[in-house]
């Protein structure tokens, strides 16, 4: 959220404590989701919550990611993601062993966090 929401100083948050408040919608998702504005990547939809425009319930992951206008309030009942990655079981690119170790670090640091 941005940091000047009112919310931004808590410590943590309950998805109650989001009602009301426009969450984004992706172009895939079903119908029935968030009446919020339609968002097609990672980089909008942090524009978008800077400008107050909505508020977004993001894996722990991406903390690293945001911008300083912004801020990341644990949401303590939020659904749990999952993130599954595959590749070719043969494939011996560097490029894809080098995404793999930076996803599985990622991974371990959401762990570590309580993501």
């Amino acid at each position: 959220m941005p940091s000047s929401h009112r919310l931004a100083g808590r410590t943590r948050v309950c998805l109650n404590d989001l009602a009301g408040e426009p969450l984004p919608r992706w172009p895939d998702a079903s119908e029935g989701g968030s009446p919020g504005p339609e968002v097609h990547d990672l980089g909008q939809l942090l524009h978008l919550v800077a400008l107050r425009r909505m508020v977004a319930v993001l894996p722990s992951s991406i903390r690293d990611q945001l911008r300083d206008d912004l801020v990341a309030v644990p949401v303590d009942d939020a659904e749990p993601t999952t993130l599954v990655l595959a590749w070719p079981e043969h494939a011996t690119s560097p490029a894809l062993a080098a995404f793999v170790r930076a996803a599985a670090a990622v991974a371990d640091r959401a762990t570590d966090h309580g993501g």
